[in-house]
């Protein structure tokens, strides 16, 4: 399918990442998959060549670019089944919310070594009660002169041990009535006492992207550090949601793309009962289905991402490709396994990655359920 999303400058900005990613990533992701973690090197490299901060300020060391140069490393990224190089929470999630809402001495202090992949950052959501329903945080933030003293627990932060600056949700109003009024949003540096990186999570899928516990124990944060205003936290996790979730649908529609790829290509070398698997009807039928719900959610994320370039309010519309792209792609490595037959199973095909990485994708970033919660209330439907 013919995609006028990108221009030409962009698409030679794929094609430079295209041979940096050869070079640089494609070698080392059986060992990262292996370690359960990338390396720091790798980052420095990204950020030496300009792939970490495409969309940041040229003041800070960013390219200046819109959000397609970082759909673009996604895309990329994704179809080599580089995983854990997990660059959209460092570049696309994270330095947005410093760009947006830092004062200026936070984003000279740490945009620059951020974007040179020097620092990598990483925001504190999730806690080990409280997932989806960000108003239940239990972190506590509780001012004491010119400090904040931060103390709680937090779980499945994505390249939490390599990170060194945390975006910490915390209360800083535990009072607060409704509960997210009290929301606060901190920066935490990692060597700072009483931020402690706990366990690296063992998963069943991605396997190279560092995910780990995170403890604050009576934690001092200088007030200098409270990023945005007192009891603004919530709001500022709302409005950059909607580039988080439409970042997943990117990866999503990308991973279906390639496991169908490589599907074609197994069942048409493939024989069995005298002919390739792909002379049997069942088989062309079912990759049939399946190339064209791939074009459908193309067209409908290419839709989104252009949307989103011009700054209009897409919140309920990322929110359906987020849960139907990565819906489609469970059901279709699932299917695509079942086609590989016994070998599926087997981990040296690339499909049962493919499989068990696509678990996680409806549960982060917000459930499936509550997008479509989301949904419905945009639609002006229940409470």
């Amino acid at each position: 399918m013919q995609r006028d999303l990108f221009s030409e400058e962009h698409e030679m900005f794929r094609a430079q990442f295209k041979r940096f990613a050869a070079r640089e990533i494609e070698p080392k992701i059986a060992k990262w998959n292996h370690d359960g973690i990338t390396d720091r090197d790798t980052w420095r490299r990204m950020g030496e060549e300009g792939f970490l901060g495409p969309c940041m300020p040229e003041e800070y060391g960013g390219g200046g670019g819109d959000f397609r140069y970082d759909a673009i490393v996604m895309e990329e990224l994704a179809y080599l089944r580089a995983h854990g190089l997990m660059t959209t929470v460092h570049s696309s999630i994270c330095l947005p919310y410093l760009v947006s809402f830092g004062s200026e001495e936070q984003k000279r202090r740490y945009l620059p070594p951020a974007i040179a992949g020097e620092m990598l950052v990483a925001i504190c959501m999730t806690e080990p009660g409280t997932g989806s329903d960000l108003a239940g945080v239990q972190t506590r933030a509780i001012r004491d002169g010119d400090h904040y003293v931060v103390n709680g627990a937090k779980t499945f932060i994505s390249i939490g041990q390599l990170a060194g600056l945390f975006i910490v949700v915390a209360k800083t109003d535990p009072t607060a009535n409704p509960p997210h009024k009290g929301i606060s949003l901190l920066l935490v540096e990692a060597d700072t006492p009483g931020c402690v990186k706990g366990r690296k999570l063992e998963k069943l899928g991605l396997q190279a992207q560092d995910t780990s516990e995170i403890f604050f124990e009576d934690c001092r944060v200088p007030v200098t550090n409270l990023h945005g205003r007192e009891g603004q936290g919530f709001k500022m996790l709302m409005e950059k949601l909607q580039q988080e979730r439409l970042c997943i649908g990117v990866g999503s529609i990308t991973s279906c793309r390639r496991a169908l790829e490589d599907t074609v290509a197994y069942v048409k070398q493939r024989h069995a009962f005298g002919q390739p698997i792909a002379a049997f009807q069942n088989t062309q039928f079912k990759l049939a289905e399946l190339a064209t719900q791939v074009e459908l959610g193309q067209a409908f994320v290419d839709k989104l991402i252009a949307a989103h370039v011009r700054g209009e309010d897409i919140v309920a519309e990322v929110s359906m490709a987020k849960w139907w792209t990565t819906d489609l792609q469970k059901r279709l490595t699932a299917d695509c396994l079942q086609l590989h037959g016994g070998y599926g199973f087997m981990l040296e095909y690339p499909i049962s990655m493919d499989y068990a990485d696509a678990a996680v994708q409806s549960i982060y970033a917000g459930s499936n359920e509550i997008m479509k919660v989301i949904i419905a209330r945009r639609m002006g439907l229940g409470g």
